[in-house]
């Protein structure tokens, strides 16, 4: 029965995909944008924007004070450049921001947090 089902379901992906496709050429056509906000969205949602770039920015400082520590042992280690800090962070498994691996970048956002 299962079998049977995942079956079915492959079946439909491909003309889902291809519908959605079509409907996504059709709306560029016509000059449709989609997703985002262009300044269309009511008070709250822009409300709630605000409130979620402050706490993101809160939940970076507070990472930034964490990984302070770490950093300077790092760099007393002898990684002075970002990418060699970002390297040390990467082999401990220290994610600087996000999910992905510790870059350049990152760590330099993360020692202006400090």
């Amino acid at each position: 029965m299962m079998r049977q089902l995942l079956a079915v379901t492959e079946l439909d992906a491909g003309p889902i995909s291809e519908r959605t496709g079509k409907a996504l050429a059709a709306a560029k056509a016509r000059c449709v944008k989609l997703g985002g906000s262009r300044g269309n969205l009511p008070a709250v949602p822009s409300k709630a924007c605000a409130a979620s770039l402050k706490a993101r920015r809160e939940r970076a400082a507070r990472k930034a004070v964490d990984l302070h520590p770490i950093i300077a042992e790092i760099e007393s280690g002898g990684g002075t450049s970002l990418r060699d800090i970002a390297v040390a962070l990467s082999s401990r498994d220290i994610k600087a921001i996000g999910d992905g691996k510790s870059s350049a970048v990152q760590v330099q956002r993360l020692l202006d947090q400090i």
